[in-house]
């Protein structure tokens, strides 16, 4: 058999060959190369926007965002709130066979090769603990077990 006959084959039984698999599903879908900046599934949900997304998408707008379908519409919501002021398009991609740790990827359509297109995590305020709080939630476990009906 030719090798065309055999790829012709292969293509039918298997789906069409793709270039680089694992990284198409590590980055939603597209390939490292025309990646501007991603978001991970953590960053996502922190209920504010991050600045630096909003500033490619005002210097690249013939982007399109990728997002993440695993995660609740409710954290995406605001990226593609944002994506719809800046006529981007966005897609949502769905692989349940692939658990990948972004969130949103912000890509251009043919190679960029950026060099960083990760984003330093927020540093989290450290929560203060009000005495008031924790002496009224130790007197009120205090009263359960007193008046606990056994």
């Amino acid at each position: 058999m030719s090798r065309k006959v055999e790829d012709y084959l292969e293509q039918g039984i298997f789906g069409p060959k793709e270039i680089k698999p694992g990284e198409r599903k590590e980055f939603l879908g597209t390939l490292r190369e025309r990646v501007i900046i991603v978001l991970t599934k953590s960053q996502v949900f922190e209920k504010d926007i991050y600045p630096e997304i909003q500033d490619k998408m005002k210097q690249y707008p013939q982007a399109s965002l990728l997002l993440n379908g695993q995660m609740d519409y409710q954290y995406l919501g605001k990226y593609i709130k944002l994506s719809n002021e800046y006529s981007i398009p966005y897609k949502i991609v769905l692989n349940k066979d692939d658990h990948s740790k972004l969130g949103l990827v912000l890509a251009e359509k043919n190679a960029i090769d950026k060099e960083n297109i990760y984003i330093e995590e927020k540093k989290k305020k450290p929560q203060t603990i009000k005495k008031n709080s924790v002496k009224a939630s130790f007197f009120k476990s205090l009263v359960k077990k007193v008046f606990r009906k056994e």
